[in-house]
């Protein structure tokens, strides 16, 4: 350590959110050059490399072959697939000296495509796995919790080439198996979900998800099994209910209630009922929002969700990529007089209303469930209001918030939230990409049929950061032998020329051994700073060589449990050997 570039910080960066951002910067793993972009130092380069290789073994060994694309793509292929548009403001764009368009590469559909096209044409070639380790970017609008959500960072991805859909399904399961492999290795909690998939297209999707507190992701997962990012999960719905005996729908004054809260306790004054008190869930809440395609236009869309309920706005923007998520302003409002803020009710909303306002619902609105909404009139809510009786919505949407407690889709129980990171994902693509590209081959009739494909990514660089959020104490980080930089950090103590010069020959059998040692030989550092400096590197097995000398004994602690014993200076080696086995 006198010689290697390292320098660990006793506080924390201003902007660390997260125990993993804290705690790589302070350790010297990495070393933010600008929002959302960082150095690798050399300890965490080690890390980095232990991760690819723990990914590399994995896809090799399950028949898939490494390839490497360039980061700095041109436009044509994306505007085949009209990605380039549909990217929107979430990608690197540039120009070269001649005024041709490029993208720095947020993921390569596209390249992996066209390279099986340009050089396969037999189903005899078929099926083929390739990959690629590669930096990828993209123009996060928030950069945030150092490497784990970042604009530059390394991704494994694969792609998936096969004749028929029973082929593209063997694949997916032949990659979903390797996936167990890379993630149990890699040492952190992991759950499997199911999972939307969004722009990529395609039918069945599965994401793994580190479990953390700090995870960006929410996830559901029931006693009996099923598992869904809450993007993926569906609602379920309830029968029709018949209403030919339900009373006549009627508008009432409400004056002063625009909030569902104020609603609430307005009828349970003014039109108190006689089963039982008003809820929220009694209300239609009617919540409007801008949608913005990627071609720069923008579309009203109203939402109908029970009143005790929030739109979920990352559900609801999975349900209308590649199109984004905006405010409804007062200036759409004044686009739109007949909008009455606040009491914005059906009769208004849908395509063929006044307004031409889009209006989907949640599935919970069937026919035969009646509502109190707004009755589009300021100060007036409609009773009593029936659907399919009274209102009929363009359509259903799944945007509204998912609560624990609620029914599993498929029956297994009540729901439970949690919180993840993505780590990967996993799409049967299907023929989108190879449609629009035009990758076909000759089947074994001659005849050309279009090639199905699967997508697969790792998060490489983003697992560093997921293992540390999973792995840690107080103090400092606690890694997984496998991925761990060093497999000992050994601490030389004191002053004395012989505690050195022992540990220097430990050092030396330790290496001979195999085994990588990160040694702090540093002589105008105290003991109490060098000790520090271990916990917070976190290897997996701390050797102090020190006082104990004097009686022939070095110390050996496990970072993660904290235990210590002394060993004999002869029986070192094999014992520091037996645990990192």
């Amino acid at each position: 350590m006198s010689r290697f570039f390292l320098r660990t910080l006793r506080d924390d960066p201003a902007d660390a959110e997260v125990p993993s951002h804290r705690l790589l910067v302070r350790g010297g793993y990495v070393r933010r050059v600008a929002p959302g972009i960082y150095s690798w130092l050399p300890l965490g380069l080690r890390v980095l490399a232990r991760v690819e290789q723990i990914v590399r073994e994995e896809m090799d060994a399950m028949g898939a072959q490494e390839v490497r694309f360039p980061a700095l793509l041109p436009r044509e292929p994306y505007e085949v697939t009209n990605r380039w548009t549909e990217y929107g403001a979430n990608v690197f764009r540039l120009q070269d000296r001649r005024g041709n368009d490029m993208m720095l590469g947020p993921t390569h559909e596209e390249f992996f495509t066209l390279l099986v096209k340009d050089l396969y044409s037999s189903y005899k070639d078929l099926p083929l796995n390739l990959y690629q380790i590669q930096t990828k970017y993209r123009d996060e609008a928030r950069p945030r919790a150092g490497i784990l959500r970042g604009r530059e960072f390394v991704m494994k991805d694969a792609y998936s080439f096969d004749i028929d859909d029973a082929g593209l399904e063997a694949s997916y399961q032949a990659y979903r198996e390797a996936y167990v492999r890379i993630f149990d290795r890699l040492g952190f909690e992991y759950v499997i979900v199911h999972a939307d998939s969004g722009a990529m297209g395609g039918s069945a999707s599965e994401e793994f998800l580190a479990v953390a507190e700090t995870g960006e992701d929410t996830f559901v997962r029931s006693a009996g099994g099923y598992a869904a990012n809450v993007e993926a999960v569906t609602t379920v719905v309830p029968d029709p209910l018949p209403y030919d005996d339900l009373p006549a729908a009627h508008a009432e004054q409400t004056p002063e209630t625009p909030t569902i809260e104020t609603l609430v306790n307005h009828l349970n004054v003014a039109f108190p009922r006689d089963d039982r008190a008003w809820e929220a869930a009694d209300t239609l809440k009617n919540v409007l929002v801008v949608l913005r395609h990627p071609d720069g236009t923008r579309e009203p869309l109203a939402i109908g969700i029970p009143g005790d309920r929030d739109v979920d706005v990352r559900r609801l923007e999975a349900h209308v990529s590649p199109a984004e998520v905006e405010v409804f302003t007062d200036d759409d409002f004044s686009a739109h007089p007949d909008l009455a803020k606040g009491y914005i009710g059906p009769g208004v909303l849908g395509e063929q209303k006044s307004t031409g306002i889009r209006y989907l619902v949640d599935p919970r609105v069937v026919t035969g469930t009646r509502w109190v909404t707004g009755a589009d009139v300021d100060g007036s809510h409609v009773i009593d209001l029936v659907a399919g009786r009274d209102f009929t919505p363009d359509g259903t949407i799944e945007a509204a918030e998912v609560r624990a407690g609620d029914a599993a889709p498929d029956g297994s129980g009540p729901l439970e939230l949690e919180r993840g990171i993505e780590m990967g994902h996993i799409f049967q693509l299907g023929r989108m990409y190879a449609e629009k590209l035009g990758l076909q081959v000759l089947d074994e009739n001659g005849k050309l049929v279009t090639v199905t494909m699967g997508s697969y990514g790792v998060g490489v660089s983003r697992a560093v950061a997921a293992v540390v959020e999973n792995s840690h104490d107080e103090i400092g980080i606690v890694w997984p032998r496998e991925i761990a930089p060093f497999d000992v950090h050994l601490v030389a103590t004191g002053k004395d020329d012989a505690v050195f010069d022992a540990a220097d020959a430990l050092v030396a059998e330790l290496e001979a051994a195999g085994i990588d040692v990160l040694y702090d030989d540093r002589r105008k550092v105290s003991p109490g700073v060098k000790f520090k400096d271990a916990e917070l590197l976190g290897m997996p097995t701390i050797v102090v060589v020190g006082k104990g000398l004097a009686d022939g004994v070095v110390e050996v602690r496990d970072r993660a449990t904290g235990e210590r014993s002394d060993v004999p200076v002869a029986e070192a080696v094999e014992n520091v050997r037996a645990v990192c086995r």
